[in-house]
């Protein structure tokens, strides 16, 4: 080692920074070796720890080098790069325990802050018992309720009754009915499969009339032209006792929504600037259906709309994709996350191989988590796998704390009061499994010993491919079913059985690791697993032992399980973290005991098939030993195969969805509330109700004249007292027309007008066009002059009635007023006003009588849900204490912060900000809400000197999305004008099946400050490529805009 100490300094430095090498390992090596090589180790222990691919070559490169000057001087400069990569790693382990620390603070503060609010202490109910809540979704009340398939029938003929239309989202990978290419590439994988049987199987039970499972049409010469179809119907399995009794006529389909490139098949971590195009052409699809159903199932030609019982989104894009659909549709939203983003960033940071930065480039993670943040805001309930997903996943969220779900779940039983508060439900749910298909489970063994001697089929032709890698292929077969990924530890298998002799000896190892043409065509990851598990095999000398075939399809598993059952063999799922393990009940179903790990989803599935055991994926030996056990001990074997087959019905997908249905058809309906009132109305009723349960919705807004009045909220209520006689009839005909009913006989002359088609419906219903204007200047100057441009750039259309326009903004409508009259235009220039950001919608008022707007009350009752209310406004003052208490030590006194009485609604509380440098960013806000269960959007406004708080439904581009809902404006024919930037909902703007006109040079000063709020960049959230998307320069005409959308002709 002359000549060569900076090695073993180099040695020294990587294990002081925590490089996770066992303290015996040296000493092994140096015992079991008899001698300690520097460059070996390095290659074995440190680079292969890292999985760094390039340094592998740079160390065969020098290593090939003849000149030993040279060769040292490379080693060395690799050396030193692994030695940056260790302490990047520690750097970024420190960070994250600060973080970690923080976090915790943040929760405390939040609990307490709401036990405060609710003015009691914890109760012994409402701190639960762990113990207990896990018996309740367990073992025991499980058992009793699947065993008996009495109870299922009876349950089954409850259902007939019910026709329930559902929705399922999966957006990313390739869908199909039948085969299906799982592993093709890391986006069609086992949630493709997931969410095709669960559509099928929903589609077979009593009670479901139709079920959609919305994905992504691709038309691209990359991928099989079944892609492109715009519609597929899932044929049912058959089942031996159910088929006749499930079975609905209209059953499950795959339906393709064309969103993205056209013709290009493109990963999930790009699909995020495409999300609004998918809601709104979902949207379209599902109302459509909606009434089609209604035809079906009451005929006649005056069927109601079967609205969906619930939207189920998929994974994190097609989360924020039903949670957009939810508010849009006011339908109840499920979630089942798959694979978590807050899980994998902190297992990407633990790694310390990228940068915060760079795993945002690269995966788009923080755009994902922000969707899945969304998804919990809005979520009824959350659908998992296991306990462990609850516990060790979602509570890294800042919308999820389990100890604060137990609690507000105590308190709904107890029908007190949440104070605003919300916390969807998790519930957990394993993967169901056809079990149709399989092999009867007692005879699997004795036919296939049978089938020796006397053949009546010819064995399935994988089975040949796994056996001619076997010397002898009467032993038992370990069998290992996995993608090449680091994740998925099969090295540390191979290693386990390369060393143990007596396990090389009794059994051989199979591992199907996916396909392949070559090794250099696979990712870099995927193929540095498999060259690794290659030379294990030379290393160990395992030729005639271990399999690892090159292609295999899909339906060839099933024959893999039974070619592993009939060697009496044993599946193996060494996974370091397994969410769930959808493989291990496969396995259980063909027979086959199981070695699972011992982290994640494996202990729940062993909790109820109790058939193997659970180890340890780090510890090779427990690995080798637990594997070494069941080969060996034939009576245990069939003990474990016994319980498996005994108890595997209980992941079947009947039970499944069973439990799946009955949570749906708890949830409270929620539908568009004037499709209800318009069933119930008969014409008789002079005051039908609010859908807010009362006028309470509309207190600072009752006066539809503005006069002279200032709105304020205190002057408005005296007003109320006064003139309850006025209200009422006001209430009764604004209601009545909103719900587009003739109400000529409640309201005299007042509706008899023709420019309004009789009364009946706003004027906007009528356009042609829909020009948007969504403005957002420093100043109301600027905003005067383009507003004033783009209505004078449409004048001919204007007088003929074909172009409408809405004014969109922050603003409240009594600021619309002056904002109106100090410009010279009238009310009547706009057919309906999106105010104070989306949470108030009012159309132009019918008649003179009533003032020059009217408030369309349905709106309300579309976005309050979740609404927090009174709770959510002492929350908000509190927060806002503390921002003025922490610039108290400035010189200037004034308050940084301050609630705005006289512009707030009762959906929208608006903050006057006095200096906006100095407030926190609007994700921290959101954070501190989200903290403490209250379900909002915050939106940073007039150039960050305003923070209006409302519905996390609601916003000015669902409140587009309403109108095409509630009167079929089509949204292709709408046209929303935009600045270069704008208020922190700018983004939202832009996006979807609307034309948007960008004008250049039109923006707010503080735009880089208020958008710096966003963890993620804007082209995460839309696409600047859009065809539906033009810029007009400041000073160019706007009707040429237009004409590049091909909206007008000369």
């Amino acid at each position: 080692m002359a000549g060569n100490d900076w090695v073993n300094s180099y040695l020294e430095a990587i294990l002081d920074v925590g490089q996770p090498l066992d303290d015996a390992r040296p000493s092994l090596l140096l015992r079991e070796r008899g001698r300690f090589t520097p460059s070996r180790y390095f290659v074995e222990e440190v680079i292969t720890g890292y999985d760094e691919t390039d340094l592998h070559k740079s160390w065969t490169k020098a290593v090939a080098t003849r000149s030993t000057q040279e060769r040292n001087t490379r080693l060395e400069n690799m050396c030193w790069r692994i030695w940056n990569l260790a302490r990047q790693k520690k750097q970024h382990e420190e960070k994250e325990a600060q973080r970690l620390a923080k976090r915790r603070l943040e929760r405390e503060r939040g609990r307490r802050e709401i036990t405060d609010d609710m003015s009691e202490e914890f109760s012994e109910g409402e701190k639960g018992d762990i113990v207990s809540d896990v018996s309740t979704h367990g073992i025991k009340s499980r058992l009793a309720r699947i065993n008996s398939a009495e109870s299922m029938e009876i349950w089954a003929n409850q259902q007939k009754g019910n026709k329930l239309y559902l929705v399922l989202i999966s957006l990313h990978g390739l869908i199909r009915g039948e085969n299906m290419e799982l592993g093709r590439d890391s986006d069609t994988g086992g949630q493709v499969k997931y969410v095709v049987e669960l559509a099928r199987a929903l589609g077979s039970m009593p009670g479901v009339y139709r079920v959609d499972l919305l994905t992504r049409q691709v038309s691209s010469p990359d991928v099989d032209y079944s892609y492109g179809e715009p519609t597929e119907m899932l044929t049912p399995r058959d089942s031996e006792d159910l088929s006749d009794e499930m079975g609905e006529s209209s059953g499950a389909y795959i339906v393709r929504i064309p969103f993205g490139p056209k013709d290009k098949y493109i990963p999930k971590e790009l699909l995020w600037p495409h999300i609004a195009e998918f809601v709104d052409g979902a949207m379209s699809h599902i109302i459509q259906m909606s009434n089609v159903l209604g035809e079906q199932v009451v005929g006649g030609g005056s069927g109601k709309p079967i609205w969906p019982s619930a939207i189920h989104g998929h994974y994190a894009d097609a989360g924020d994709a039903a949670a957009l659909l939810s508010g849009a549709l006011n339908v109840p939203m499920i979630l089942t996350g798959h694979s978590l983003g807050r899980d994998k960033l902190e297992q990407l940071l633990k790694q310390g191989r990228l940068s915060k930065e760079e795993i945002n480039s690269t995966y788009k993670i923080m755009r994902r988590i922000e969707g899945e943040e969304l998804s919990l805001d809005v979520s009824e309930m959350v659908i998992t796998s296991t306990r462990q997903e609850i516990d060790e996943q979602w509570r890294l969220y800042d919308g999820f704390d389990p100890i604060l779900e137990r609690k507000l779940r105590a308190r709904i039983k107890r029908n007190v009061s949440c104070y605003g508060r919300f916390m969807p439900r998790m519930v957990k749910i394993p993967p169901g499994m056809e079990f149709n298909h399989i092999v009867p489970h007692d005879g699997d063994m004795e036919d296939a010993d049978g089938n020796e001697e006397h053949p009546t089929s010819r064995d399935p032709p994988i089975w040949a491919e796994i056996m001619r890698f076997f010397s002898n292929s009467r032993k038992p077969m370990i069998l290992a079913l996995a993608r090449p990924d680091p994740k998925k530890n099969i090295t540390t298998l191979v290693k386990a059985f390369g060393e143990c002799r007596p396990l090389r000896e009794l059994a051989n190892l199979a591992l199907i690791m996916g396909n392949r043409d070559g090794i250099d065509e696979m990712s870099s990851t995927s193929s540095s697993v498999l060259l690794s598990v290659l030379k294990l095999v030379d290393k160990y000398d395992l030729y005639g032992q271990v399999a690892y075939p090159k292609h295999h399809k899909q339906s060839d598993v099933p024959d893999i399980y039974r070619l592993a059952a009939k060697s009496k063999g044993v599946f193996i799922n060494p996974a370091f973290i397994e969410p769930f393990g959808l493989t291990l009940i496969e396995a259980a179903a063909y027979g086959l005991p199981m070695v699972a790990t011992k982290n994640g989803g494996p202990v729940d599935i062993h909790r109820i098939l109790d058939n193997g055991l659970l180890v340890d994926p780090h510890d090779q030996q427990s690995l080798s030993e637990a594997l070494l056990k069941l080969v060996a001990d034939k009576h245990l074997w069939a003990k474990c195969r016994q319980n498996g087959l005994k108890n595997i019905h209980q992941f079947s997908w009947p039970e499944h969805c069973k439990t799946y249905l009955s949570r749906i058809t708890s949830f409270k309906p929620r539908h568009p509330q004037w499709q209800s009132d318009d069933d119930d109305d008969d014409g008789d009723n002079s005051e039908p109700e609010s859908p807010g349960d009362s006028f309470r919705d509309i207190s600072l807004n009752l006066r539809f004249s503005f006069d002279g009045g200032s709105g304020n909220d205190g002057s408005m209520n005296q007003e109320v007292s006064s003139s309850m006689d006025r209200k009422s009839k006001i209430e009764a005909a604004v209601l009545n027309w909103s719900k587009g009913k003739d109400s000529s006989r409640k309201m005299g002359s007042s509706l008899e007008r023709s420019e309004v088609s009789s009364g009946k419906f706003p004027a906007v219903r009528r356009r042609k066009f829909i020009f948007v204007i969504a403005l957002d200047f420093d100043g109301e100057k600027d905003t005067l002059a383009a507003t004033r441009r783009i209505l004078e750039a449409v004048e001919k259309e204007r007088a003929d009635g074909s172009v409408g326009f809405i004014l969109s903004t922050s603003l409240k409508i009594s600021e619309i007023t002056s904002f109106l009259e100090s410009g010279g235009l009238s009310p009547n220039d706009f057919d309906a006003f999106v105010c104070n950001s989306g949470s108030d919608l009012y159309y132009t008022s019918l008649s003179s009588e009533d003032g020059p707007f009217v408030v369309d009350f349905y709106y309300h009752s579309h976005v309050e849900y979740r609404w927090g209310g009174e709770g959510l406004r002492k929350t908000l003052i509190r927060w806002a204490s503390s921002v003025n208490e922490k610039r108290s030590g400035d010189d200037d006194d004034e308050q940084i912060v301050t609630l705005a009485e006289h512009l707030s609604t009762d959906y929208c509380y608006t903050f006057a900000v006095k200096k906006p440098a100095a407030v926190p960013l609007v994700r921290e806000l959101k954070k501190v809400l989200r903290i403490q269960a209250l379900r909002c959007h915050v939106v940073y406004s007039q150039n960050g000197t305003r923070i209006n708080v409302i519905p996390v439904l609601a916003s000015r581009v669902q409140a587009l999305r309403y109108l095409f809902v509630r009167w079929g404006i089509d949204l292709a024919k709408m046209v929303v004008f935009v600045g270069e930037s704008g208020d922190t909902d700018y983004e939202g703007l832009l996006g979807g099946l609307h034309k948007s006109v960008v004008l250049e040079g039109v923006s707010c000063s503080a735009s880089n400050a208020l958008h710096t709020n966003r963890s993620y960049p804007l082209t995460d959230v839309i696409s600047l490529e859009s065809n539906n998307v033009v810029h007009a320069p400041l000073d160019s005409d706007v009707r040429e805009a237009l004409k590049k959308l091909e909206l007008l002709e000369d």
